[in-house]
Protein backbone atom coordinates (compact mmCIF):
# COMPACT_ATOMS: atom_id res chain seq x y z
CA UNK A 1 0.00 0.00 0.00
CA UNK A 2 1.42 3.44 -0.89
CA UNK A 3 2.00 5.74 2.06
CA UNK A 4 0.65 8.86 0.41
CA UNK A 5 -2.00 9.49 -2.26
CA UNK A 6 0.62 11.21 -4.45
CA UNK A 7 2.56 7.94 -4.44
CA UNK A 8 -0.40 5.94 -5.69
CA UNK A 9 0.03 4.28 -9.08
CA UNK A 10 -2.28 5.36 -11.92
CA UNK A 11 -5.65 3.66 -11.69
CA UNK A 12 -6.53 0.88 -14.09
CA UNK A 13 -9.98 1.13 -15.64
CA UNK A 14 -11.68 -1.37 -17.89
CA UNK A 15 -14.04 0.08 -20.49
CA UNK A 16 -16.51 -2.60 -21.58
CA UNK A 17 -17.98 -0.60 -24.46
CA UNK A 18 -16.82 0.92 -27.73
CA UNK A 19 -18.16 4.36 -26.78
CA UNK A 20 -15.50 7.11 -26.95
CA UNK A 21 -17.38 9.09 -24.30
CA UNK A 22 -16.71 6.37 -21.72
CA UNK A 23 -12.99 6.59 -22.51
CA UNK A 24 -13.02 10.37 -22.01
CA UNK A 25 -14.81 9.96 -18.65
CA UNK A 26 -12.20 7.42 -17.56
CA UNK A 27 -9.26 9.63 -18.59
CA UNK A 28 -10.70 12.52 -16.61
CA UNK A 29 -10.40 10.57 -13.34
CA UNK A 30 -6.66 9.92 -13.65
CA UNK A 31 -5.15 12.97 -11.90
CA UNK A 32 -7.86 13.03 -9.26
CA UNK A 33 -7.41 9.36 -8.40
CA UNK A 34 -3.62 9.65 -8.03
CA UNK A 35 -3.93 12.75 -5.83
CA UNK A 36 -2.12 15.05 -8.27
CA UNK A 37 -5.33 17.13 -8.44
CA UNK A 38 -7.19 16.22 -5.24
CA UNK A 39 -9.88 18.91 -5.37
CA UNK A 40 -13.02 18.68 -7.53
CA UNK A 41 -15.87 21.09 -8.22
CA UNK A 42 -18.87 20.60 -10.50
CA UNK A 43 -22.13 22.14 -11.63
CA UNK A 44 -25.15 21.15 -13.74
CA UNK A 45 -26.64 23.68 -16.15
CA UNK A 46 -30.17 22.84 -17.30
CA UNK A 47 -30.03 25.16 -20.31
CA UNK A 48 -26.82 26.22 -22.07
CA UNK A 49 -26.38 28.76 -24.86
CA UNK A 50 -25.53 26.96 -28.09
CA UNK A 51 -22.49 29.20 -28.62
CA UNK A 52 -21.02 28.59 -25.14
CA UNK A 53 -17.85 26.47 -25.22
CA UNK A 54 -17.79 25.91 -21.43
CA UNK A 55 -14.00 26.14 -21.61
CA UNK A 56 -11.70 28.75 -20.02
CA UNK A 57 -9.75 30.93 -22.45
CA UNK A 58 -6.43 29.18 -21.79
CA UNK A 59 -7.77 25.60 -22.02
CA UNK A 60 -5.81 23.01 -23.98
CA UNK A 61 -8.08 20.50 -25.69
CA UNK A 62 -7.25 16.85 -24.99
CA UNK A 63 -10.26 14.91 -26.29
CA UNK A 64 -13.55 15.83 -27.99
CA UNK A 65 -16.47 13.49 -28.74
CA UNK A 66 -19.62 14.39 -30.65
CA UNK A 67 -22.44 11.84 -30.76
CA UNK A 68 -26.09 12.06 -31.79
CA UNK A 69 -27.53 12.94 -28.40
CA UNK A 70 -24.48 13.88 -26.31
CA UNK A 71 -20.95 15.24 -26.42
CA UNK A 72 -17.91 15.20 -24.16
CA UNK A 73 -14.88 17.49 -24.02
CA UNK A 74 -11.74 16.95 -21.97
CA UNK A 75 -9.39 19.91 -21.51
CA UNK A 76 -6.58 20.97 -19.20
CA UNK A 77 -4.62 23.96 -18.00
CA UNK A 78 -1.90 24.69 -15.49
CA UNK A 79 -2.87 22.65 -12.42
CA UNK A 80 -6.38 21.68 -13.53
CA UNK A 81 -8.41 19.33 -15.73
CA UNK A 82 -11.96 19.94 -16.96
CA UNK A 83 -14.66 17.62 -18.29
CA UNK A 84 -17.75 18.92 -20.12
CA UNK A 85 -20.61 16.48 -20.71
CA UNK A 86 -23.35 17.98 -22.87
CA UNK A 87 -26.76 16.76 -23.92
CA UNK A 88 -29.55 18.38 -25.91
CA UNK A 89 -30.01 21.50 -23.78
CA UNK A 90 -27.90 21.16 -20.68
CA UNK A 91 -24.45 20.20 -19.49
CA UNK A 92 -22.42 18.89 -16.57
CA UNK A 93 -19.12 20.72 -15.99
CA UNK A 94 -16.59 19.20 -13.58
CA UNK A 95 -13.11 20.48 -12.68
CA UNK A 96 -10.28 18.84 -10.75
CA UNK A 97 -7.36 20.97 -9.58
CA UNK A 98 -4.39 21.20 -7.29
CA UNK A 99 -6.32 23.47 -4.91
CA UNK A 100 -9.96 24.12 -4.06
CA UNK A 101 -9.55 27.79 -4.95
CA UNK A 102 -8.20 26.97 -8.40
CA UNK A 103 -11.00 24.45 -9.07
CA UNK A 104 -13.64 27.04 -8.16
CA UNK A 105 -11.93 29.74 -10.26
CA UNK A 106 -11.73 27.53 -13.36
CA UNK A 107 -15.33 26.35 -12.97
CA UNK A 108 -16.60 29.93 -12.63
CA UNK A 109 -14.67 31.02 -15.71
CA UNK A 110 -15.89 28.06 -17.78
CA UNK A 111 -19.56 28.64 -16.95
CA UNK A 112 -19.62 32.45 -16.85
CA UNK A 113 -22.49 33.63 -19.06
CA UNK A 114 -23.14 30.11 -20.39
CA UNK A 115 -26.62 29.64 -18.93
CA UNK A 116 -29.44 30.29 -21.36
CA UNK A 117 -32.06 31.96 -19.18
CA UNK A 118 -35.59 32.11 -20.53
CA UNK A 119 -37.17 35.52 -20.75
CA UNK A 120 -39.53 35.74 -17.74
CA UNK A 121 -43.21 36.13 -18.55
CA UNK A 122 -46.08 36.95 -16.19
CA UNK A 123 -47.80 33.62 -16.92
CA UNK A 124 -44.63 31.55 -16.45
CA UNK A 125 -43.61 29.84 -13.23
CA UNK A 126 -40.47 27.88 -12.48
CA UNK A 127 -41.08 24.23 -11.60
CA UNK A 128 -38.54 21.62 -10.58
CA UNK A 129 -38.61 18.02 -11.79
CA UNK A 130 -36.96 15.27 -9.73
CA UNK A 131 -35.98 11.85 -11.05
CA UNK A 132 -33.47 9.14 -10.22
CA UNK A 133 -30.86 9.07 -12.97
CA UNK A 134 -29.11 5.72 -13.56
CA UNK A 135 -25.75 7.51 -13.79
CA UNK A 136 -26.12 10.54 -11.49
CA UNK A 137 -28.56 9.34 -8.85
CA UNK A 138 -31.30 11.74 -7.60
CA UNK A 139 -31.33 14.69 -9.97
CA UNK A 140 -33.37 17.89 -10.20
CA UNK A 141 -33.91 19.93 -13.33
CA UNK A 142 -35.99 23.07 -13.71
CA UNK A 143 -38.36 24.29 -16.41
CA UNK A 144 -40.51 27.33 -16.97
CA UNK A 145 -44.11 26.21 -17.36
CA UNK A 146 -47.16 28.20 -18.43
CA UNK A 147 -49.86 28.56 -15.79
CA UNK A 148 -53.05 30.57 -15.98
CA UNK A 149 -54.10 32.85 -13.16
CA UNK A 150 -56.77 31.55 -10.78
CA UNK A 151 -59.25 34.10 -12.16
CA UNK A 152 -58.76 32.61 -15.64
CA UNK A 153 -58.87 28.98 -14.53
CA UNK A 154 -61.69 29.18 -11.96
CA UNK A 155 -64.56 28.60 -14.47
CA UNK A 156 -63.06 25.16 -15.21
CA UNK A 157 -64.33 23.86 -11.86
CA UNK A 158 -67.73 23.20 -10.41
CA UNK A 159 -68.80 25.67 -7.73
CA UNK A 160 -67.95 23.67 -4.56
CA UNK A 161 -64.48 22.89 -5.93
CA UNK A 162 -63.90 26.50 -6.97
CA UNK A 163 -64.91 27.72 -3.49
CA UNK A 164 -62.44 25.30 -1.86
CA UNK A 165 -59.73 26.34 -4.31
CA UNK A 166 -60.38 30.01 -3.52
CA UNK A 167 -59.16 29.41 0.03
CA UNK A 168 -56.23 27.29 -1.10
CA UNK A 169 -54.96 29.85 -3.63
CA UNK A 170 -54.88 32.51 -0.91
CA UNK A 171 -52.93 30.35 1.57
CA UNK A 172 -49.75 31.84 3.08
CA UNK A 173 -47.10 30.18 5.28
CA UNK A 174 -48.90 31.52 8.35
CA UNK A 175 -52.05 29.58 7.35
CA UNK A 176 -50.40 26.16 7.07
CA UNK A 177 -51.60 23.51 9.49
CA UNK A 178 -51.48 20.12 7.78
CA UNK A 179 -48.68 19.27 5.36
CA UNK A 180 -50.60 17.05 2.89
CA UNK A 181 -52.65 18.37 -0.04
CA UNK A 182 -54.96 15.74 -1.53
CA UNK A 183 -56.80 16.17 -4.85
CA UNK A 184 -58.93 13.19 -5.81
CA UNK A 185 -61.52 12.53 -8.48
CA UNK A 186 -62.09 11.06 -11.96
CA UNK A 187 -59.53 11.54 -14.74
CA UNK A 188 -59.85 14.65 -16.86
CA UNK A 189 -61.38 16.89 -14.20
CA UNK A 190 -58.49 19.36 -13.90
CA UNK A 191 -56.42 18.24 -10.90
CA UNK A 192 -53.05 18.90 -12.54
CA UNK A 193 -54.23 22.19 -14.02
CA UNK A 194 -55.21 23.35 -10.53
CA UNK A 195 -51.76 22.49 -9.18
CA UNK A 196 -50.04 24.43 -11.97
CA UNK A 197 -52.14 27.46 -11.08
CA UNK A 198 -51.36 26.88 -7.40
CA UNK A 199 -47.64 27.00 -8.25
CA UNK A 200 -48.20 30.40 -9.82
CA UNK A 201 -50.29 31.68 -6.89
CA UNK A 202 -47.68 30.54 -4.35
CA UNK A 203 -44.53 31.38 -6.30
CA UNK A 204 -43.51 34.24 -3.99
CA UNK A 205 -43.05 31.87 -1.05
CA UNK A 206 -43.15 28.27 -2.27
CA UNK A 207 -41.18 26.25 -4.85
CA UNK A 208 -43.15 23.46 -6.53
CA UNK A 209 -41.24 20.30 -7.50
CA UNK A 210 -42.80 17.44 -9.45
CA UNK A 211 -41.45 13.97 -8.65
CA UNK A 212 -41.50 11.95 -11.86
CA UNK A 213 -40.91 8.58 -10.17
CA UNK A 214 -42.74 8.65 -6.81
CA UNK A 215 -42.68 4.85 -6.52
CA UNK A 216 -38.86 5.02 -6.62
CA UNK A 217 -38.77 7.96 -4.21
CA UNK A 218 -40.38 6.11 -1.31
CA UNK A 219 -38.48 2.90 -2.01
CA UNK A 220 -35.04 4.60 -1.93
CA UNK A 221 -34.13 6.19 1.42
CA UNK A 222 -31.20 8.11 -0.09
CA UNK A 223 -33.42 9.61 -2.78
CA UNK A 224 -36.03 10.58 -0.17
CA UNK A 225 -33.42 12.24 2.05
CA UNK A 226 -32.04 14.29 -0.86
CA UNK A 227 -35.51 15.69 -1.51
CA UNK A 228 -36.47 16.12 2.16
CA UNK A 229 -33.33 18.08 3.03
CA UNK A 230 -33.85 20.54 0.17
CA UNK A 231 -31.79 23.64 -0.54
CA UNK A 232 -31.62 27.16 0.82
CA UNK A 233 -32.49 30.10 -1.40
CA UNK A 234 -30.05 32.85 -2.38
CA UNK A 235 -30.65 34.63 0.94
CA UNK A 236 -29.90 31.51 2.99
CA UNK A 237 -33.55 30.90 3.89
CA UNK A 238 -35.21 27.50 3.90
CA UNK A 239 -37.97 28.27 1.41
CA UNK A 240 -41.22 26.34 1.49
CA UNK A 241 -41.45 23.55 -1.08
CA UNK A 242 -44.41 21.63 -2.45
CA UNK A 243 -43.64 18.13 -3.73
CA UNK A 244 -46.13 17.06 -6.38
CA UNK A 245 -46.85 13.32 -6.67
CA UNK A 246 -49.29 12.52 -9.48
CA UNK A 247 -51.53 9.46 -9.86
CA UNK A 248 -50.37 7.78 -6.66
CA UNK A 249 -53.35 5.45 -6.33
CA UNK A 250 -51.29 2.45 -5.19
CA UNK A 251 -49.49 4.52 -2.57
CA UNK A 252 -52.48 5.85 -0.61
CA UNK A 253 -55.39 3.47 -1.17
CA UNK A 254 -56.72 1.40 1.72
CA UNK A 255 -54.56 -1.67 1.12
CA UNK A 256 -51.40 0.39 0.54
CA UNK A 257 -49.72 -0.81 3.74
CA UNK A 258 -49.71 -4.38 2.51
CA UNK A 259 -49.09 -3.60 -1.18
CA UNK A 260 -46.45 -0.87 -0.92
CA UNK A 261 -44.59 -1.90 2.24
CA UNK A 262 -42.82 1.07 3.83
CA UNK A 263 -43.79 3.53 1.07
CA UNK A 264 -46.94 4.78 2.80
CA UNK A 265 -45.17 5.05 6.16
CA UNK A 266 -42.42 7.15 4.63
CA UNK A 267 -44.94 9.45 2.95
CA UNK A 268 -46.69 10.03 6.27
CA UNK A 269 -43.34 10.49 8.01
CA UNK A 270 -42.44 13.19 5.51
CA UNK A 271 -45.69 15.09 6.14
CA UNK A 272 -45.87 15.03 9.94
CA UNK A 273 -43.23 12.63 11.28
CA UNK A 274 -39.60 13.00 12.28
CA UNK A 275 -38.44 13.24 8.66
CA UNK A 276 -40.52 16.36 8.09
CA UNK A 277 -39.61 18.07 11.35
CA UNK A 278 -37.82 21.36 10.79
CA UNK A 279 -38.32 21.20 7.03
CA UNK A 280 -40.74 23.47 5.19
CA UNK A 281 -42.11 20.71 2.99
CA UNK A 282 -45.65 20.18 1.72
CA UNK A 283 -46.75 17.16 -0.30
CA UNK A 284 -49.52 17.27 -2.93
CA UNK A 285 -50.95 13.95 -4.10
CA UNK A 286 -53.39 13.45 -6.97
CA UNK A 287 -55.38 10.25 -7.30
CA UNK A 288 -58.36 8.92 -9.23
CA UNK A 289 -59.54 6.90 -6.24
CA UNK A 290 -62.76 7.58 -4.32
CA UNK A 291 -62.23 9.00 -0.85
CA UNK A 292 -63.73 5.89 0.74
CA UNK A 293 -60.99 3.73 -0.80
CA UNK A 294 -58.11 5.81 0.60
CA UNK A 295 -56.10 4.70 3.61
CA UNK A 296 -57.57 6.20 6.82
CA UNK A 297 -54.12 7.37 7.94
CA UNK A 298 -53.93 9.61 4.86
CA UNK A 299 -57.23 11.39 5.40
CA UNK A 300 -57.25 11.62 9.18
CA UNK A 301 -58.09 15.08 10.64
CA UNK A 302 -55.12 17.40 10.99
CA UNK A 303 -52.93 15.76 8.36
CA UNK A 304 -54.34 17.49 5.27
CA UNK A 305 -53.92 21.15 4.50
CA UNK A 306 -56.71 20.62 1.96
CA UNK A 307 -58.68 17.60 0.77
CA UNK A 308 -60.60 18.42 -2.38
CA UNK A 309 -62.70 16.14 -4.56
CA UNK A 310 -62.46 17.46 -8.12
CA UNK A 311 -65.48 16.30 -10.13
CA UNK A 312 -67.13 17.11 -13.47
CA UNK A 313 -68.96 20.33 -14.12
CA UNK A 314 -72.74 20.12 -13.84
CA UNK A 315 -74.75 20.27 -17.05
CA UNK A 316 -75.60 23.95 -16.52
CA UNK A 317 -71.95 24.80 -15.77
CA UNK A 318 -70.75 22.77 -18.77
CA UNK A 319 -73.23 24.49 -21.12
CA UNK A 320 -72.11 27.88 -19.81
CA UNK A 321 -68.44 26.91 -20.29
CA UNK A 322 -68.89 25.58 -23.84
CA UNK A 323 -71.50 28.09 -24.98
CA UNK A 324 -73.81 25.41 -26.43
CA UNK A 325 -75.73 22.30 -25.34
CA UNK A 326 -74.93 19.73 -28.04
CA UNK A 327 -72.68 16.93 -26.89
CA UNK A 328 -73.23 17.52 -23.17
CA UNK A 329 -75.05 14.77 -21.29
CA UNK A 330 -77.49 15.19 -18.46
CA UNK A 331 -74.75 14.42 -15.90
CA UNK A 332 -72.56 17.26 -17.14
CA UNK A 333 -69.01 16.89 -18.48
CA UNK A 334 -65.40 16.77 -17.39
CA UNK A 335 -62.95 19.44 -18.46
CA UNK A 336 -61.28 16.96 -20.83
CA UNK A 337 -64.62 16.26 -22.52
CA UNK A 338 -65.37 19.97 -22.89
CA UNK A 339 -62.02 20.66 -24.56
CA UNK A 340 -62.68 17.73 -26.90
CA UNK A 341 -66.08 19.19 -27.82
CA UNK A 342 -64.54 22.62 -28.37
CA UNK A 343 -62.04 21.10 -30.80
CA UNK A 344 -64.74 19.10 -32.56
CA UNK A 345 -63.36 15.76 -31.34
CA UNK A 346 -65.59 13.03 -29.95
CA UNK A 347 -64.92 12.82 -26.20
CA UNK A 348 -65.35 9.02 -26.29
CA UNK A 349 -62.68 8.70 -28.97
CA UNK A 350 -60.25 11.15 -27.43
CA UNK A 351 -57.20 9.67 -25.67
CA UNK A 352 -56.24 11.06 -22.30
CA UNK A 353 -54.79 14.52 -23.03
CA UNK A 354 -51.46 15.40 -21.46
CA UNK A 355 -49.45 18.56 -21.82
CA UNK A 356 -51.72 20.34 -24.32
CA UNK A 357 -51.18 24.07 -23.89
CA UNK A 358 -54.77 24.91 -24.81
CA UNK A 359 -56.19 22.31 -22.49
CA UNK A 360 -53.94 23.42 -19.68
CA UNK A 361 -52.95 20.00 -18.31
CA UNK A 362 -56.41 19.36 -17.00
CA UNK A 363 -56.03 15.82 -15.70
Amino acid sequence: MPAHPHDAPPIQLSVDSDCPTDVVNALFLDRFSTGEQPHARGVTLDRVRSAATLLPADARLLRAVREEHRAATLAEGDGWTLLVSRWKRGADVTVTATSAELATKVLDEATDGAADEQEPRPDNVGMGFWYASPTRGPHRTTRQITAGSWEEVRPNYTRPVADAMDRLMKTTPEDISGRLLLLHGPPGTGKTSALRTLARSWRDWCQVDCVLDPERLFADVGYLMDIAIGEEDEDGNDRWRLLLLEDCDELIRGEAKQAAGQALSRLLNLTDGLLGQGRNVLVAVTTNEDLERLHPAVVRPGRCLARIEVGPLTRAEAVDWLGREDGIGREGATLAELYALRRGTSPTALPEPRGNADAGLYL
